[in-house]
């Protein structure tokens, strides 16, 4: 049968969901085959909607297709590119914190993270008072010519980033053409097409999978347990951003306190993720927390507490049941360089001991009615994303 390519993939995926080395029980598995199903969306999805003579923005993860550790405050669009052709970018500037543009060769793998060919933010083009901007992406040199960028050899990816740090901000437009096809359509669809989009997104998908299980061994399990590295660029080449990582390991009656400065970057995010390195649920629970969401102490600290119970504190970070996963620490569209200072302290304590070990924990309790109006927010804030 003519999927059987993707049938075979499915398959294989499945079983990698299955033998995954974090699985302990089974809602873990329950999660893997919940992961699984987003990923089928998105690479089949991917598949058919990225064609290379008339490319086409596509979301490659949200609420419902995650993966790769995917910030809840960010819209991500990614089109597949040639280096040998130009490209033209139109969009309307929102009003989110940060709009940033990435050229990538080659592609996330289990051996291989792809290289960053360029990387800027909106800082570095021409907007119009409107808000309305046209980029140019092509092989010749720029030469100086305004909102135009060469494509180094092996440029295969454009990836956008939208981030907020106000939910309540509203996403720009943004739209990618062909110089060359402009105005016309691409070839009708033959079997040999069909053929290959169904096997292109099978190899997808088990790529997928096991890319995102081998990464967090790159880059988090190899760090003490119950700690955040320092500030660092982070891999992968993004240019104004600072990120610092760790994995925790809670008991049932354990809490940790993260402690960090109230950055003078414009964006600062927190986040948790599950074993299967992505992100929980944040539309329905707080299992985020920006600089406009956080709640600062008086002597300009945020302490945000992780806990799988209710501590009664604005800052509270919900584990949702996980009692190991993923943190993560983002500063975006910095001007200076960040320090050991900028970054966060960890403590794991008592659960009972929280009262004692929050130094302004008076001022940080809330009200359930006011945690359930956050919770409110949070909803209507992603839906206005018209993510789904």
């Amino acid at each position: 049968m003519l999927t059987d390519p993707f049938a075979e993939a499915l398959a294989e995926a499945e079983k990698l969901i299955e033998s995954a080395p974090h699985i302990r029980d089974e809602k873990d598995l329950l999660e893997g085959y919940q992961y699984l199903a987003g990923g089928i969306l998105a690479t089949t999805h991917a598949a058919w909607a990225t064609e290379k003579t008339h490319p086409f923005f596509v979301s490659g993860t949200g609420p419902f297709t995650k993966m790769g550790l995917d910030n809840p405050d960010t819209l991500y669009f990614g089109a597949r590119i040639s280096d040998d052709v130009e490209y033209v970018v139109t969009g309307t500037r929102g009003t989110t914190t940060d709009l940033s543009f990435q050229v990538l060769s080659g592609n996330y793998t289990s051996a291989n993270v792809p290289g960053s060919v360029s990387a800027f933010d909106d800082r570095d083009i021409d907007i119009d008072a409107d808000g309305s901007y046209e980029i140019r992406f092509g092989p010749k040199p720029a030469n100086g010519i305004p909102n135009y960028f060469t494509l180094a050899p092996g440029s295969s990816q454009l990836v956008v980033r939208e981030v907020y740090n106000d939910w309540s901000q509203k996403r720009g437009t943004i739209r990618i053409a062909r110089a060359d096809t402009t105005g016309t359509a691409p070839e009708p669809l033959s079997r040999e097409t069909v053929e290959k989009r169904y096997a292109r997104a099978g190899k997808a998908l088990v790529s997928r999978v096991r890319t995102w299980l081998q990464f967090p061994e790159w880059f988090y399990l190899k760090l003490p347990v119950n700690t955040m590295t320092e500030p660092r660029l982070t891999p992968g080449g993004l240019a104004t951003q600072y990120s610092s990582v760790g994995h925790y390991d809670l008991g049932p009656d354990e809490a940790m306190i993260v402690t960090v400065p109230e950055s003078d970057a414009p964006y600062q995010g927190f986040q948790l993720g599950s074993m299967w390195y992505i992100s929980l649920d944040y539309i329905n629970h707080q299992t985020s927390l920006n600089n406009t969401q956080a709640r600062t102490d008086p002597d300009g600290m945020i302490r945000i507490v992780v806990s799988d119970r209710d501590p009664g504190v604005a800052n509270w970070v919900e584990t949702l049941g996980h009692d190991r996963g993923y943190l993560q620490f983002r500063w975006q569209r910095v001007s200076r360089e960040f320090t050991p200072e900028d970054g966060p302290s960890v403590e794991v304590v008592r659960f009972d001991d929280l009262a004692d070990k929050l130094p302004h924990y008076e001022s940080s309790k809330i009200t359930a009615e006011d945690y359930a109006e956050r919770i409110a927010a949070r909803q209507a804030a992603v839906a206005d994303r018209m993510l789904g």
